[in-house]
């Protein structure tokens, strides 16, 4: 399933591809069946629409139904295995890469004798190759025997020894790998799947790929791939290799510390706009002060050189504050209607209030999630629970006694007021606290806390407006009644 780094890799080229006028393409990579999951290439391409960064090529999604489109298909590569076999066959014939017949068990062997010998990280390379089973080191007669036998084989790249693979990251700028670093990769598995790396680099010349945006654990692969391009005599794609995303402690995001599927922030809720406004500045920042940012916004202020090199920490407490603050960016009138439906399987007289806008715009600064909506929303349509340990706040000053003092000066001095507005409200009990000798609290929190019943919700004179003032002297008194 779509990984939420996945999702900020296919941002940032999507914003490096509009940029340059080209295309991105979306191709399915499944040559790795092991690790294939059903239903999984729909779930990307639905969390890709969701996020607004569809394809311009390869495959995508038309009325709910996987195509692909475009000139240089098919885009799914466990559909182009000739095309792999073939040039693996050519790599052959140049002399760049090797039938190997080496079992599991000889391999664990060779890499814990060379653990043994002092070598940190063992690998199949030129220091090894002459004492493996392969078409280097066997007799011609006897690696074309075993295959006509059908022993299972792999093929490999043949690494030169001593060379350096130098390249300019688009990113990370200078990048340099010495050749005893690269191990023989395999190219076409015993199965007759290909790796990725040979189905990649095939499918970047083949499909005319001049940049790829990926993320920093393909660094180390690099050199394979330029090595591939060049035993092809291909030219080779820019590579932009974007950083890690981070716990708040510094470890590689996971499933320990976070939701790391994109579905996962979809199902809890989160709009699509802040988690790209979030993503975007994870690694990039505009070398502004903005940050809030619309997609356009980001096609207009995206830069590949201000993709930081480190890693990005992926604090929820952040995006849960651009969410907040994608919440306020609602008209009145849309994010009423955005949460009428909701409220309404739970309070179904909230689908014909007719005074839903004005009760819905109350919770709009202090809402995070649709969802929290019907519980913000309660005490409209259903009768708090009259709670004194609520009532009578510590934090306000408030005892028992006191608080039911504030209670019935309330139900004497609103009684007769009639300019029933929020404002009207407020200047009266301001000036009613004033007269009396209270803090605004000891007076305003026995009544928000007898009209709402919650420990949070929006001020005492905004919900009193917003109730009215017959639901409002009526709560009132039955709290008087009830304490």
């Amino acid at each position: 399933m779509l990984h939420i780094g996945g999702l900020r890799t296919a941002l940032f080229a999507h914003l490096a591809a509009a940029q340059e006028n080209g295309k991105f393409i979306l191709r399915i990579e499944d040559t790795d069946q092991e690790r294939s999951v059903e239903g999984a290439v729909e779930n990307i391409l639905k969390a890709m629409h969701w996020a607004g960064i569809d394809p311009d090529e390869g495959v995508m999604l038309r009325d709910g139904i996987i195509i692909e489109e475009g000139t240089r298909g098919p885009y799914t590569q466990s559909k182009r295995f000739d095309l792999y076999r073939k040039h693996a066959q050519e790599l052959i014939e140049k002399g760049f890469a090797y039938f190997a017949f080496d079992t599991k068990e000889e391999l664990d062997h060779m890499r814990e004798r060379e653990s043994q010998a002092g070598n940190p990280a063992p690998k199949y390379d030129a220091s090894v190759r002459s004492t493996m089973k392969n078409s280097l080191t066997l007799p011609e007669e006897e690696w074309k025997k075993r295959m006509e036998d059908g022993e299972p084989y792999v093929i490999r790249m043949l690494i030169p020894e001593g060379d350096t693979v130098q390249f300019t990251d688009d990113i990370r700028g200078k990048v340099e790998f010495k050749g005893m670093e690269i191990d023989d990769q395999i190219l076409i598995k015993s199965d007759g799947f290909p790796t990725y790396h040979l189905a990649n680099v095939v499918d970047d010349h083949l499909m005319d790929i001049n940049l790829v945006v990926r993320g920093e654990e393909w660094l180390s692969s690099t050199p394979k791939h330029l090595l591939l391009f060049q035993y092809f005599g291909w030219q080779s794609p820019r590579y932009a290799h974007v950083p890690l995303l981070l716990n708040l402690g510094g470890s590689k995001l996971s499933k320990r510390q976070n939701d790391v599927a994109v579905g996962d922030y979809i199902e809890a809720g989160y709009l699509p706009e802040a988690v790209i406004n979030f993503i975007a500045l994870l690694g990039w920042n505009p070398g502004t002060t903005q940050e809030m940012f619309t997609i356009e916004e980001l096609l207009e202020s995206f830069s590949m050189d201000r993709i930081q090199k480190g890693g990005a920490v992926f604090d929820v407490e952040r995006l849960n504050w651009f969410q907040g603050q994608w919440m306020r960016k609602f008209t009145p009138e849309d994010f009423a209607a955005r949460i009428q439906p909701i409220v309404a399987a739970v309070y179904p007289e909230a689908a014909t209030d007719e005074r839903f806008e004005e009760r819905a715009a109350l919770i709009q600064n202090r809402i995070t999630f649709f969802p929290e909506a019907p519980e913000m929303l309660s005490y409209y349509y259903d009768e708090p629970k009259v709670d004194m340990e609520l009532i009578a706040s510590k934090k306000q000053n408030l005892d028992p006694k006191l608080a039911k003092e504030m209670i019935e000066l309330l139900i004497e001095k609103l009684t007769p007021f009639e300019d029933w507005t929020d404002d009207s409200l407020k200047d009266y009990l301001f000036a009613l606290a004033e007269e009396k000798g209270l803090k605004k609290g000891q007076l305003l929190w026995p009544l928000r806390a007898v009209l709402t019943g919650l420990p949070f919700s929006p001020g005492a004179f905004e919900v009193a407006s917003a109730l009215g003032k017959e639901k409002t002297i009526q709560r009132l008194r039955s709290a008087q009644s009830t304490l």
